[in-house]
């Protein structure tokens, strides 16, 4: 399938990012408009329309509008040419929707913004991090690591020996969870996953989105 596939969100966002990989890793153009919803004042006002909720990214293709990146992704990997994002194997294909149900809601609040946010970005801006904060994310990131290497078992990528949905949907995370010290250092003590990232961090989706 072809056409125009535009992305509406902030370069930066780990859910911008995943749909972008996916996009990447399946070889389909597509062209990101920034939508600032930091904003004084919020994204614009016609943006709502595409996100009732005013987060993002939103998703168009010929027309077709979607939001929420775990849809998106899946739609992404369905309506498009190129090799496939999900297992066929039906126990596989629920591994990958509980990993990336585990990033969503366990991983992404905690690992980014009390560890990420407040350890790396907070001070940037002239503010004072938040301890407790930080000490609670690392706690929750340690049970997700772990939770994570123990499903990935002897398997290269998260899910099986080829890359799926889940692995795409933890790169941008993890790629921030690195950047605090604190988040660095607890990877480090992950050696399956410490091999999963360097593996990532090599293939062009990634060095083209994330880095």
């Amino acid at each position: 399938m072809t056409g125009d596939v535009i992305v509406f969100g902030a370069a930066y966002s780990v859910y911008v990012r995943i749909v972008r990989l996916a996009l990447e890793e399946k070889g389909v153009p597509y062209r990101l408009e920034e939508i600032d919803i930091f904003a004084e004042g919020g994204p614009p006002a016609d943006y709502l329309a595409r996100h009732p909720f005013a987060r993002i990214p939103a998703f168009e293709h010929e027309g077709f509008c979607l939001f929420e990146a775990a849809a998106i992704t899946r739609y992404v990997d369905e309506a498009f040419d190129g090799p496939a994002l999900m297992p066929q194997d039906t126990k596989m294909r629920a591994r990958v929707n509980q990993i990336t149900g585990l990033l969503d809601s366990y991983a992404y609040r905690s690992m980014v913004w009390d560890v990420v946010v407040e350890r790396v970005y907070v001070p940037q801006e002239g503010g004072v991090s938040d301890e407790g904060k930080i000490a609670a994310g690392l706690r929750t990131g340690e049970i997700c690591l772990s939770t994570l290497g123990d499903l990935m078992s002897e398997y290269d990528y998260l899910v099986g020996s080829h890359i799926t949905l889940a692995d795409l949907h933890a790169a941008p995370m993890l790629a921030y969870f690195r950047k605090a010290p604190e988040g660095a250092n607890l990877l480090a003590h992950h050696p399956a996953l410490v091999r999963w990232w360097e593996g990532m961090s090599m293939r062009p989706s990634v060095q083209a989105v994330v880095d």
